[in-house]
């Protein structure tokens, strides 16, 4: 199976972040720009944090607070799920179903160097399960 370094190498491992002290509007135009569901929350060089569009329905649209009024710190979340580039495939889908969350931050020897979604590791689940599928066909045909 493959591991969350495997989907980095092909995925990328640009991480787009914002400042805590940022507002929810500024880090929902930036998420909308770059196509992306979540950013990291970096003050200075740490890792403090991770906002998603989850969040904002949650702790802003919900709660009655405005997102041009609203920092970035008071809706984040703090207590992240992370993984290393060794973890496996299986491992992240377990994380995202018991932990309930959708992103996961990579994090090697304490630095981030990338960023995992749900569908980033469903793509490569299925284009796993393709890879097989088509050598199996190949070796029934005797294309080998």
């Amino acid at each position: 199976m493959k591991t969350v370094k495997n989907i980095l190498r092909v995925k990328g491992s640009k991480v787009y972040s914002i400042s805590p002290d940022a507002t929810v509007y500024e880090a929902l135009n930036r998420m909308a720009d770059e196509n992306v569901g979540a950013m990291l929350v970096f003050e200075g060089n740490n890792l403090v944090g991770m906002i998603s569009e989850r969040d904002y329905s949650r702790k802003t649209i919900l709660k009655g607070r405005l997102s041009k009024e609203t920092a970035v710190r008071d809706i984040m979340t703090t207590e992240l799920v992370t993984v290393h580039p060794d973890d496996d495939i299986e491992e992240c889908m377990e994380l995202f179903t018991d932990k309930r969350v959708r992103h996961l931050p990579v994090i090697e020897k304490g630095k981030v160097v990338g960023i995992v979604s749900i569908g980033d590791i469903v793509k490569s689940i299925i284009d796993y399960k393709d890879f097989i599928i088509e050598e199996l066909e190949n070796y029934i045909k005797g294309k080998r």
